[in-house]
């Protein structure tokens, strides 16, 4: 079937929030296809918690499994080809392949793909037994700071590689008990506090990774602070083979805090648009809550660390969020369906999105979203 056979044109009608804010259908929706006999025997498209591309190659992560999932562009515009890499093969684990590394976030600058996980605590369900609820559970490998080169494999194609002539796999250290990104984050005096208390719980929760050279801004879903979203900025350097280090920034702390006025929402994902930085954020808590996408104006280029601007934050869009279902989780250019187009992925998604295996992302066109009568409805493509 040719890509143009797979759409159809039909008239959308947002519809308004409470706040004022225009919910639209999205412009089209992408196939992930992610059936690959040699995958482990979960579902994979139910969690999906990251993603990034190159070209005609993306990863994803599935925050169940301590791996990447890698997809090629298909002839009819779907993702497929569907490979299973084993995070273990790339970088050194604390715990080995024994635990979750609960990838959150993904991203591509030149040839190098960067990873990080949760480093978030967690506690026991309580399943009817409170006593459950006493224990605190630390997954080693949710503490992954890490960049990997990726090899070229012909036209648009590109492979992670442990080594690949002088450039080597790099991650800041951590041990199955400790962790230096945590150990830096622990003389913060507003961070501080909220590294001990499990993720859903307003504790230290990564979700969202932005990398420009070796700089990495880290969007954090907790803790928020008295309704400001975190971006915390590292400044990395390599150290020996293996390591990263974080730099001291102006001769100080290894870190600058940005705090984001985010009316109570945490980080969920970050992208780059020029130097402007893309932030999807939604609820902190395992909650109903709405999920937007704003803009963090020259975020690249901000001159210091503390309360961003409100003149620098624009809302871009309001996105679709369910309680039980369809979580935005992450968001990424998208330049096959114009210059101003993002995808986004979804963590449970609902059973309409799923298809034997493969899940169905959203395209948004933040273009349209931002014309005055957007709300008036648009015509635009969506996939059958």
């Amino acid at each position: 079937m040719s890509p143009a056979a797979r759409y159809h044109f039909q008239r959308i009608v947002p519809y308004m929030d409470a706040m004022g804010f225009c919910l639209s259908k999205p412009s089209a929706r992408v196939l992930l296809d992610l059936s690959d006999p040699g995958a482990p025997r979960i579902p994979l498209e139910q969690d999906l918690s990251a993603a990034a591309r190159i070209e005609d190659t993306m990863f994803v992560a599935c925050d169940e499994t301590a791996s990447l999932e890698r997809l090629m562009r298909l002839a009819d515009g779907s993702w497929g080809a569907h490979e299973h890499l084993r995070l273990a093969d790339y970088v050194d684990l604390p715990a080995g392949d024994d635990s979750e590394a609960d990838i959150e976030g993904l991203a591509i600058d030149g040839d190098w793909l960067w990873l990080i996980g949760s480093h978030s605590l967690k506690r026991k369900r309580p399943k009817g037994d409170p006593d459950r609820l006493r224990r605190i559970v630390r997954d080693p490998n949710r503490f992954l700071l890490a960049r990997v080169p990726l090899i070229g494999e012909g036209p648009g194609r590109y492979r992670p590689a442990r080594a690949e002539g002088a450039r080597r796999a790099q991650w800041v250290e951590a041990t199955p008990t400790a962790s230096k990104l945590i150990d830096w984050l622990r003389r913060d005096e507003v961070l501080a506090p909220f590294l001990d208390i499990p993720s859903k719980e307003n504790g230290l929760d990564i979700e969202g990774l932005a990398v420009r050279g070796m700089t990495a801004w880290i969007g954090l879903r907790g803790p928020v602070i008295r309704g400001h979203a975190v971006v915390v900025e590292m400044q990395l350097k390599e150290v020996g083979h293996h390591q990263l280090k974080a730099r001291r920034i102006d001769g100080r702390a290894r870190y600058r805090c940005h705090f984001l006025r985010a009316e109570g929402l945490g980080v969920r994902d970050l992208f780059f648009e020029g130097d402007d930085i893309l932030v999807l954020v939604g609820p902190t808590l395992s909650s109903d809550g709405p999920a937007r996408l704003l803009r963090w104006v020259g975020g690249a280029n901000s001159p210091a660390p503390g309360i961003v601007n409100e003149d620098s934050l624009q809302h871009l869009a309001e996105l679709p969020y369910h309680a039980a279902f369809d979580h935005p989780e992450a968001v990424l250019s998208w330049p096959d369906a114009g210059p101003s187009a993002v995808l986004v992925i979804y963590d449970a998604p609902s059973e309409a999105r799923l298809r034997l295996g493969g899940v169905f992302a959203d395209v948004f066109d933040l273009g349209a979203l931002a014309r005055p009568n957007a709300c008036d409805g648009i015509t635009a493509p969506v996939a059958q």
